[in-house]
């Protein structure tokens, strides 16, 4: 029963979700970095709000829109599209890493620009899918549907171990090539003193045999 919890556990800390908001002016960019396994789908909730002149937001947006771009961790852009003031938009990375997700309103005013409030939430991974429209479209029942969500949840732990295990054994290789630079720093240092105390002592041999001192 304990190793079912844990396994348990574990599959619901597989999938992300994170949601925030923040506040930008209608000329400016906003970007968020974001650590995505491989071939893992993204969704973004978001919702644009002008800022009234009695400093309120406004619920509706009319006319304004919002200009997503997705790149992935070698700078590669996978995705770059214009949407409307409310709405969602998708992506499956192709690569594990750091990706950047930049939003900016469509609005062309720069001088005298109003303040926006974009509120924004990222589902990573398996917390992605929407198992009831799932259900629906594959007539699934109740207990075939949960089947299907811990398939996904397993193949998302899966992949998440993957990538983590991946991070690993980057950061072993660095940490390995940074204790070698390390060492030989302290090889030639010492080399450089010794070498440095024998010249010394030749040239004060010199000087006192010059003086006849010795």
């Amino acid at each position: 029963m304990a190793a079912l919890a844990s396994l348990m556990l574990a599959l619901s800390m597989v999938s992300s979700v994170s949601g925030l908001y923040f506040h930008i002016k209608e000329n400016e960019e906003r970007c968020f970095i974001e650590e995505i396994p491989d071939e893992t789908l993204v969704i973004g909730k978001y919702k644009v709000q002008p800022q009234r002149d009695d400093g309120t937001f406004s619920d509706t947006a009319p006319g304004y829109g919002i200009h997503v771009q997705i790149t992935d961790p070698d700078d590669d852009v996978l995705m770059a599209k214009d949407y409307e003031a409310e709405g969602r938009f998708a992506f499956t990375s192709h690569e594990a890493g750091e990706h950047t997700i930049c939003l900016h309103t469509n609005s062309t005013r720069w001088f005298s620009a109003r303040t926006v409030r974009v509120t924004l939430q990222l589902l990573v991974g398996e917390s992605a899918n929407d198992y009831q429209t799932i259900s629906k479209k594959e007539s699934y029942s109740a207990i075939e549907t949960r089947l299907f969500q811990l398939i996904s949840q397993a193949k998302s732990l899966s992949s998440e171990q993957a990538y983590q295990r991946r991070r690993e054994a980057e950061f072993r290789s660095i940490s390995h090539s940074t204790n070698e630079r390390v060492l030989y720093w302290s090889i030639a240092q010492a080399l450089v003193l010794v070498l440095t105390a024998l010249w010394q002592v030749r040239h004060l041999k010199s000087f006192f045999e010059a003086k006849k001192l010795v």
